[in-house]
């Protein structure tokens, strides 16, 4: 089945509300503001162009994750799966575009933001437990950084860029536990295909 994937940025516009339909599921909505912006020769600067509104719409986990995070006028990005709904209002055909979002996040280009791990989430994201000094995380996806039990630990489903191993050397040494440019051990080939571990003393 095609799907239309979609990501956009913008500012949310309104409220998160909160339901459950019928058989319980979480569903939550706010609407999403996304301004154009264009460079203005005439102006020699920068301006607002035309605002598409979109009613961005998140279900279970994500939906009560919402309702925590997101305040009305926060940078966000969405992405998820473009819909364009259809209805007759009298003798007016009327339609309003939706994203059933897949994942929601803070535009970090306009401002700083803290992750906290939802109760249980970075266990099942795991897919296993977690060896001595690393975390073990499933190689679908973006890399994945962490701690646990004082050790920082990343997994990604290629082998992993310097610069991560760098990030990770730094902040282990900013927490105290190893000085910066003290010999680390090398990036590990975990048994699962696909699955790279790093791993700090």
């Amino acid at each position: 089945m095609n799907e239309t994937l979609v990501t956009v940025i913008g500012n949310v516009a309104t409220e998160v509300t909160y339901t459950e339909t019928a058989g319980g599921v979480p569903v939550a909505n706010f609407r999403l503001a996304s301004t154009e912006r264009r460079y203005d020769r005439s102006r020699d600067g920068w301006v607002d162009g035309e605002t598409q509104w979109v009613t961005v719409t998140a279900w279970r986990a994500l939906a009560g994750h919402l309702i925590g995070s997101l305040s009305k006028g926060d940078p966000v990005v969405v992405s998820g799966r473009l819909r364009v709904r259809e209805w007759a209002d009298g003798e007016a055909k009327r339609s309003r575009v939706e994203i059933d979002a897949r994942s929601v996040g803070h535009d970090l280009s306009r401002g700083t933001a803290r992750f906290t791990w939802a109760p249980g989430a970075r266990s099942a994201s795991a897919g296993g437990s977690a060896g001595s000094g690393g975390v073990a995380v499933a190689a679908a996806g973006p890399a994945v950084g962490g701690e646990v039990d004082g050790k920082v630990g990343v997994t990604v489903g290629e082998a992993v860029p310097g610069w991560i191993v760098d990030a990770l050397r730094v902040r282990r040494a900013a927490a105290g536990g190893v000085e910066e440019g003290a010999e680390e051990e090398p990036a590990e080939q975990s048994g699962e295909a696909g699955e790279v571990t790093v791993r700090t003393p």
